[in-house]
């Protein structure tokens, strides 16, 4: 019962699994090359993303001077979404080219080996897992503060968030396109951060989902062990 729980986990991840005739370890190991493959490409989109959003106008000055969006500066789409995404997709990759107990336990997993192997598994799960839920929050908390920019004020331009939420109000400017032209500089600032944030965030809280499952699974599978009508009985000897 409890290896089908895991299985079914693996089917909604990896749907192809329904179409091919594979052993439960097989589809397990074909589980871990799709989270594995596709976690590259989101990887890949943060990474672009925080790379664009730290370069206004596709300029450098503005990093230079510090005229950076605060959460564009902590960078969680390069070493978070991006970096140690990539190692945790890398990991999955190769454990789905080794053969052994990943996600099912065999013989109550009497190899140490196996159950080392099934233990980073479950850690490379749940470190993607933080520095993709690190990501989306950043990037969510971006999307609602507003970018940093160059604004007049009474006493002259000044740079500050000036579509920052208020504390008695939310947020409005994000339905309210009218005043994204209070910012000067960078020039289209405010579609530049939006854009951006969004992709970077939707990206992110894609892995978040994927990681999560992938955690999910591989606890079922190291907690549980393998089904009860798959242990083998040896012979005794005389």
């Amino acid at each position: 019962m409890s290896g089908r729980v895991s299985l079914r986990v693996g089917v909604l991840l990896c749907p192809i699994c329904l179409f091919l005739r594979l052993t439960e370890l097989d589809q397990q190991l074909l589980l871990f090359m799709c989270v594995g493959v596709s976690l590259v490409p989101m990887a890949i989109i943060c990474i672009l993303s925080n790379i664009l959003l730290l370069l206004p106008e596709l300029k450098i000055h503005f990093l230079l001077e510090g005229h950076v969006t605060r959460e564009a500066k902590w960078a969680t789409g390069l070493w978070g979404s991006g970096f140690l995404v990539l190692l945790g997709a890398r990991a999955f990759v190769r454990s789905s080219r080794t053969k052994g107990c990943w996600a099912f336990r065999s013989q109550m997993c009497d190899s140490r080996n196996t159950c080392l192997q099934m233990m980073c598994q479950v850690l490379h799960s749940g470190v993607c897992l933080l520095a993709a839920g690190i990501c989306c929050l950043v990037s969510a908390t971006g999307l609602v503060q507003g970018p940093l920019c160059l604004y007049n004020t009474t006493t002259g331009p000044t740079w500050g968030v000036p579509l920052h939420p208020l504390p008695d109000s939310p947020s409005q400017y994000l339905y309210n396109r009218t005043l994204w032209s209070v910012c000067l500089r960078p020039h289209d600032v405010v579609q530049w951060n939006v854009v951006l944030f969004s992709v970077m965030g939707g990206a992110s809280a894609l892995q978040t989902v994927l990681c999560a499952a992938n955690v999910l699974n591989s606890l079922l599978g190291l907690i549980l062990g393998h089904g009860v009508g798959h242990n083998q009985v040896s012979p005794v000897s005389d």
